[in-house]
């Protein structure tokens, strides 16, 4: 055994414990005196991380976001896979169906005054308060494009970027994927389809609309939502054929041709990389070169030869921004060759220490691997994956926490502590690695 296939079994075992941790957190609580909160998280909820912060200097991840969470739950499907857990998996599962299902419920309109809720937030937190008309705009579909929402299933009071329509296409992708390859109870088989109606629904009437980025920065339409909202609506229109519903499948599928049409202009021949964002009114953006598109193709799982890992064009987009993060990190200077580049989001990324993410670089070791599959297992994507799991390897400490950046400086972690999303992106990872290595 190779050192760095003994370091990848231990790391999964330390992953598949860590992420856990943020799943159902029942026993934690957060205050947020600012603002007249304490939230308990309750069942079916999943934090970004159970470390609870402040921007002291660790940022306040105590919700549950949309996205994060399908992704949460798609790495909990796998690890129910491999056997690593049994019936405790289904059971979370469900628990997310039933938590997912009960925040349509949510009414923002009810927070509108006179609640007494603003009165508890103090002076000088009150600049961070949604306001009135914002609240009330959230009920019925609204409710998915929040982007998160606190984990006691409460809608989230602060000021954010909103709306983000990637969470109900990314949690439809979860839920089709758990309902084909789980044996689940006919009760939590019933929900979950429920559930994934409503969001193939959304995903339908909201994929033309403007929103925010899966960073939450810049309001646009962007190439991660739209690729996910067009994976999840052709697996959703094939599952809806295979259930009777010919009509409906056939909706979704037009709409699918549609997408695709629309993915196509995102490829720039100048360039020679799909750029990841149109901005209204024709704006650019110094963010258009993005690890998200990456991450688009992973997340879907496609087969296909176009916006998949199998696609020329995304082989080029990973080769760009190979080339500028090898530039813009020192740390990537004078790494060796067995070593492939630490990966951040975007050029000029100014968050924490604005460097490499566990999820970017391990999001890039999964397209190779995956890519590895499409062609007989090829050595040299398989060589290339391996590269970027050794850099991980390399900025990951001796107890197997992973955080959500390690500084493009000096490596030192940074960021929120114990990411669910980078526990998930390294099950994730290993597992397409292990479908081609064995």
């Amino acid at each position: 055994m190779s050192e760095l296939t003994g370091w990848i079994d231990r790391q999964y075992r330390h992953c598949a414990t860590a992420m856990l941790r943020s799943i159902s957190p029942v026993q934690l609580v957060k205050d947020r005196p600012g603002f007249g909160q304490s939230i308990r998280a309750i069942k079916g909820s999943v934090i970004a991380s159970p470390v609870l912060g402040a921007y002291d200097p660790d940022p306040d991840y105590f919700f549950h976001w949309f996205r994060d969470s399908a992704v949460v739950i798609d790495a909990l499907r796998l690890l129910h896979q491999d056997g690593t857990l049994g019936a405790e998996a289904v059971t979370l599962f469900a628990d997310f169906v039933q938590f997912s299902q009960d925040l349509q419920r949510l009414d923002g309109r009810k927070l509108v005054s006179p609640d007494a809720w603003r009165t508890r937030v103090t002076p000088e937190f009150q600049k961070f308060v949604r306001p009135e008309a914002e609240l009330a705009a959230v009920h019925g579909d609204a409710v998915v494009g929040e982007t998160r929402v606190n984990p006691d299933g409460t809608l989230d009071i602060s000021r954010w970027g909103r709306p983000q329509n990637d969470g109900p296409p990314l949690r439809a992708l979860t839920l089709l994927r758990w309902l084909r390859g789980a044996q689940l109870g006919a009760a939590a088989q019933q929900q979950a389809s429920s559930l994934l109606r409503d969001d193939l629904a959304y995903t339908a009437d909201h994929w033309t609309d403007p929103c925010y980025d899966i960073w939450e920065e810049e309001k646009g339409q962007h190439y991660y939502t739209l690729c996910v909202s067009a994976r999840a609506l052709e697996e959703g229109a094939a599952w809806l054929a295979g259930a009777g519903e010919q009509q409906r499948a056939q909706a979704l599928h037009s709409q699918t041709q549609l997408l695709r049409r629309r993915l196509d202009q995102f490829w720039s021949p100048e360039l020679k990389y799909y750029r990841s964002r149109d901005l209204p009114a024709g704006a650019r953006s110094a963010k258009e070169l993005d690890i998200a598109v990456i991450l688009a193709a992973i997340h879907t799982a496609a087969a296909d030869n176009v916006h998949s890992v199998h696609d020329p064009k995304m082989h080029a987009t990973l080769a760009a921004l190979e080339r500028l993060f090898a530039a813009d990190y020192p740390i990537n200077h004078r790494r060796p060759g067995s070593r492939g580049p630490a990966m951040g989001r975007y050029a000029g990324d100014v968050y924490y220490s604005g460097g490499a993410y566990y999820f970017s670089t391990l999001g890039a070791a999964e397209f190779c691997f995956r890519a590895a599959a499409g062609v007989r297992a090829d050595a040299a994507w398989i060589a290339r994956g391996d590269a970027y799991l050794e850099t991980v390897r390399i900025h990951t400490p001796e107890s197997g926490e992973l955080s959500e950046q390690f500084d493009k400086k000096t490596g030192v972690q940074s960021s929120a502590k114990q990411l669910a999303w980078s526990y998930a992106a390294f099950i994730s990872c290993v597992t397409a690695r292990r479908a081609v290595v064995g």
